[in-house]
C-alpha cells in the first residue's frame, strides 16, 4: 500500500526520470523550496492565535484551515510544508483539557494534514516536515528565544523524546527540530532523535553570530559534523541578514547542506503589540543583500539547500523564493530537478526576542 501523500507516477519510470526516493536524495538532487510563516497565513485568513498552544490550537478547532494554509504555500511553490505542531506538546495539550492519547493523535494528524495539502497538486512531489520546537516554546513567555530554561538534560530529553516518537511514527520526510536556541539543547535533541528512522533538520535560532543563548554558532553547527540523521543544519527566525551571514559558516563547519527561512525582517514592538519597520523579505519578494552575496542566490552559492521564510512571510514571500531558486539554478521550473538525477545519492558538501508572540508554527 503506497504511503499517504507519497506521489505515484501513472508507469513505472525509467532509471533517467526516477524521483528521489527520500529526502536526502532530494536535497542531494537541488534546493528545496520550504513554505513560509505558518501562523502568518492563519492569522491572515482570521484566526486568533493568541493562545499557548499557538497555531497547534488549530489542529483540533479548524484542521481544514491548516489543510489550506499549506496547499496556498505548496501552490506558491514551496516543496516542503512544516507541520502545526511546533507549538505542541503533551504538557501543553494537557493544560487545555486534551488526555494523552487524544494529544498523540492531534500531534500525528499535523503530519497528515500536510500530507493532504498536496494531495491533486500537479508537478513534482512534495515533502513533509514534522515540527519540534524547543521546550521554550511550549512555555508561550519568549523562552525560545533565551534558552537556559534551568532543566537538567536529563528532563529535558524527558519532555522531547515522547512526542518525537509520536511523530517519527506519524511517517513525515524529516523531523524539523527548528528555532533551537541553545546548544545544550541541541545535544539534547540529537541524543533524543537516535534510534528513530527519521532524518532531521537542526535549526538554531540565531542573533549577532550567536545562537540566542549566547554559543557561537560555529559551536552550534559542529554538532552535527558526525550526526548520520541530520541531513541539514542552519538557522530560521532571524533576520535575512543574520542568515546572509550564517549560512556559509553552517557548511564550512559542519560540512552538511543548510537550511535557511529568516522573519521578514520586521520588528516587534512589545508594548504595542504589534510589528513594525519594513519588511526586508515577504510580499516584497525575496531578500537582498546590498552587497549583492545575500538572498536565495547568495544562499544556495554558499551551500543551503532548504530555503524558505519564517515570521511574517506569506505565499508571496514564497513565490519569489521559489522563482530565485529557479533563475540561480537555470531552470524554468524549480521543481524539474527531481526527474534526470542520475547522482541523486551523492550528498552536497558542503521572533526576536522575549516579550514577542511565539513563532511561526
Amino acid at each position: 500500500m503506497d504511503r499517504p501523500g507519497a506521489d505515484r507516477p501513472a508507469s513505472a519510470p525509467t532509471p533517467d526520470d526516477a524521483p528521489p526516493a527520500d529526502f536526502a536524495a532530494a536535497l542531494a538532487a537541488g534546493p528545496l523550496v520550504l513554505d513560509g510563516g505558518l501562523s502568518e497565513r492563519l492569522a491572515s485568513a482570521g484566526f486568533d492565535l493568541a493562545d499557548a498552544l499557538w497555531s497547534a490550537r488549530l489542529l483540533a478547532d479548524a484542521p481544514e484551515a491548516v489543510v489550506a494554509a499549506h496547499r496556498a504555500f505548496f501552490e506558491a511553490g514551496a516543496r516542503v510544508a512544516i507541520t502545526a505542531s511546533y507549538q505542541a506538546s503533551f504538557a501543553g495539550f494537557a493544560r487545555r483539557g486534551v488526555g494523552r492519547a487524544a494529544a498523540a493523535r492531534l500531534m500525528a494528524g499535523s503530519v497528515e494534514l500536510a500530507r493532504e495539502a498536496a494531495r491533486g497538486l500537479p508537478g513534482p512531489r512534495r515533502w513533509v516536515a514534522a515540527s519540534v520546537g524547543p521546550y521554550g516554546a511550549v512555555l508561550a513567555d519568549g523562552s525560545e528565544y533565551r534558552g537556559r530554561y534551568g532543566l537538567t538534560p536529563t528532563e529535558l530529553e524527558a519532555f522531547h523524546r515522547p512526542r518525537l516518537e509520536v511523530l517519527a511514527a506519524a511517517g513525515p520526510d524529516v523531523l524539523a527540530l527548528e528555532t533551537v536556541p541553545d546548544v545544550d539543547e541541541a545535544r539534547v535533541l540529537l541524543r533524543a532523535v537516535r534510534g528513530l528512522g527519521v532524518p532531521v533538520w537542526l535549526s538554531f535560532a540565531a542573533a549577532g553570530g550567536r545562537t540566542r543563548a549566547g554559543q557561537p554558532l560555529a559551536e552550534a553547527f559542529a554538532l552535527v559534523a558526525g550526526a548520520e540523521e541530520v541531513v541539514a543544519v542552519g538557522v530560521n527566525c532571524c533576520t535575512p541578514e543574520e542568515a546572509d551571514r550564517a549560512v556559509a559558516l553552517a557548511a564550512r563547519v559542519s560540512g552538511k547542506p543548510v537550511v535557511v527561512y529568516p522573519n521578514s525582517g520586521e520588528g516587534w514592538d512589545p508594548a504595542a503589540g504589534t510589528w513594525c519597520g519594513e519588511p526586508a523579505f515577504g510580499a516584497a519578494g525575496p531578500p537582498r543583500a546590498a552587497d549583492g552575496r545575500g538572498g536565495v542566490a547568495g544562499w544556495l552559492a554558499d551551500g543551503a539547500r532548504l530555503v524558505g521564510g519564517c515570521c511574517r512571510v506569506g505565499p508571496a514571500g514564497i513565490r519569489a523564493v521559489a522563482a530565485g531558486v529557479a533563475a540561480a539554478t537555470g531552470e524554468r521550473d524549480a521543481g524539474k530537478r527531481d526527474a534526470g538525477k542520475r547522482d541523486a545519492g551523492k550528498r552536497h558538501p558542503g521572533r526576536p526576542d522575549a516579550g514577542e508572540p511565539s513563532t511561526r508554527r
